[in-house]
């Protein structure tokens, strides 16, 4: 568990630093709802009582993270 959380926060760092780079808005945009993501899914790791496998709480941790109630925008 410890290791995906600590993936999840790397890669939200990182999608952080791009986006703050980045001069395209697009790219930025995009970057920035993928930090979130990672965000919420470090978080719902986090809040496991006990995980009871890795792969169960790398699924629930991406369900939540999909479901958090963001819509996507469609231009």
């Amino acid at each position: 568990m410890n290791r995906e959380l600590r993936e999840f926060r790397r890669l939200e760092r990182v999608c952080l630093e791009q986006a703050a780079l980045s001069t395209m808005d697009l790219a930025r945009s995009g970057l920035l709802k993928v930090a979130d993501d990672c965000r919420l899914a470090a978080e719902a790791i986090e809040a496991q009582p006990v995980p009871r496998s890795a792969i169960a709480v790398a699924v629930q941790a991406f369900r939540l993270a999909l479901t958090s109630g963001r819509t996507p925008s469609r231009h």
